[in-house]
């Protein structure tokens, strides 16, 4: 490789690498800054462009974050001038930074840019920006990418490959939610104490989406999409950091640790999904349970009781520290699911449920559960209620119903790696 290639490889590796841990500090800076969410992001995608660029050809600058960061409010000046009416906007901004050219690879870095990474300022500058990704104002499926996008630093192909669509539907999805925020007036900040527990609850709910995906891909060819439940861990373990006295941070962390931490066991050499009771738990991610265990410990500590994410992870805690599905403590999943139930009602909670009780009462007694469940809108289409009551029917020694069931989970199902177990199902029917 030429050493001009591998100059430009390592000026691509660099910008990537800072734009994924520093991306929300710039935009969020830049917004501050702009007072313009949408032109705040637009502004970084510039710099990051001309970042491409300049450093493959001048080599990665001594603060690289702080090189986006000047460029970004230089391309904002330049668009001050552009707009008729903002002259005063652009002069107190021109007097702030200086005037000059764009910065390059070489460039010192002005000191007034140390203030945009006073860490203060930065919790609040990224706080800022997960709540105006999460307002409600947008839709969820334009939530998860602007946050994925904006917050995690991820690409728009990044995204679209995670959720398997096109690049361009990513992209249109991004470009309305910016368009609705801005016609919606939403400020950059932090919301009003009495907006803020609603807004949270937004934002908590677009991390367990991008982490639920992950950890059980509704599509594809993977049972588990390790990157996507990385970054929605992270994303946890920043609101941990923001917001350190709300229990459902806490709670929410607890659960994608707890959770994450059966990866290793969750699949066999060929990507091939391995049941709960045939896991190696001596695989299973120690440091995990033990992060996720504080986690739910701090959840307690600092809430009136546990939400539905403390909840969630107060289960996956009893798997975690059970040496085996026979010595889990189904009787206290039973109860546990039942207070998320009245907390928080769902028919996946009661499908849920309807497991724990059949792990700790038989399959006779959770069938019923099961089968009260069929006229649900939510469960409509999905392979889980088939799944589960196709397991609990074979249990039950009727094979044919059983078959019946598996083959509509079959049918529902969109994950091939979970096909292929459901048709092991089946054909162990056959040999029974």
């Amino acid at each position: 490789m030429a050493r001009g290639d591998r100059a430009a490889l390592s000026g691509r590796e660099a910008v990537a690498a800072v734009w994924r841990i520093e991306s929300p500090r710039i935009v969020g800076a830049l917004a501050r800054y702009t007072g313009d969410f949408a032109l705040a992001e637009d502004l970084a995608q510039e710099a990051l462009a001309e970042a491409l660029v300049t450093w493959s050809r001048d080599g990665v600058p001594r603060e690289p974050a702080g090189w986006l960061l000047t460029v970004g409010r230089r391309r904002a000046i330049d668009a001050f001038r552009r707009r008729a009416g903002r002259d005063e906007r652009y002069a107190a901004l021109a007097h702030e930074l200086g005037e000059g050219g764009a910065a390059t690879g070489g460039d010192p870095v002005p000191e007034a840019d140390d203030l945009l990474f006073d860490p203060d300022r930065i919790d609040d500058d990224v706080l800022s920006l997960i709540f105006v990704s999460c307002h409600p104002v947008l839709s969820r499926e334009a939530r998860v990418a602007l946050t994925l996008r904006v917050v995690g630093g991820l690409t728009s192909d990044e995204i679209a490959r995670a959720f398997l669509v096109p690049t361009a539907t990513v992209q249109a999805r991004i470009t309305r939610a910016k368009k609705a925020l801005g016609a919606a007036g939403v400020p950059f900040g932090v919301p009003p104490a009495d907006e803020r527990g609603e807004r949270l609850g937004s934002v908590l709910n677009v991390v367990y989406l991008v982490f639920t995906e992950g950890s059980s891909a509704s599509s594809g060819d993977d049972l588990i999409r390790f990157d996507l439940a990385a970054e929605a861990q992270r994303l946890a373990r920043v609101l941990a950091r923001l917001a350190p006295d709300h229990s459902d941070v806490h709670g929410l962390l607890a659960l994608l640790e707890l959770t994450a931490a059966r990866f290793p066991a969750r699949t066999g050499p060929d990507g091939e999904p391995v049941l709960l009771e045939d896991q190696d738990r001596r695989r299973w991610d120690v440091a995990a349970i033990g992060r996720g265990r504080a986690a739910l410990a701090r959840a307690h500590e600092v809430g009136r009781g546990l939400g539905a994410y403390g909840l969630q992870a107060a289960i996956a805690e009893c798997h975690a520290v059970a040496p085996s599905v026979e010595a889990t403590d189904w009787e206290r999943i039973v109860l546990l699911y039942a207070a998320l139930g009245r907390l928080a009602p769902s028919p996946v909670v009661d499908l849920n449920r309807a497991v724990a009780v059949s792990m700790a009462q038989g399959p006779a007694a959770a069938l019923p559960i099961v089968d009260g469940l069929e006229g649900s809108e939510v469960l409509a289409g999905s392979h889980l209620l088939p799944s589960v009551r196709g397991e609990l029917l074979t249990r039950l020694g009727r094979p044919a119903e059983a078959r019946q069931a598996l083959e509509l989970a079959v049918a529902r199902c969109g994950n091939e790696r979970e096909r292929g177990l459901l048709r092991r199902k089946i054909a162990g029917l056959d040999g029974a």
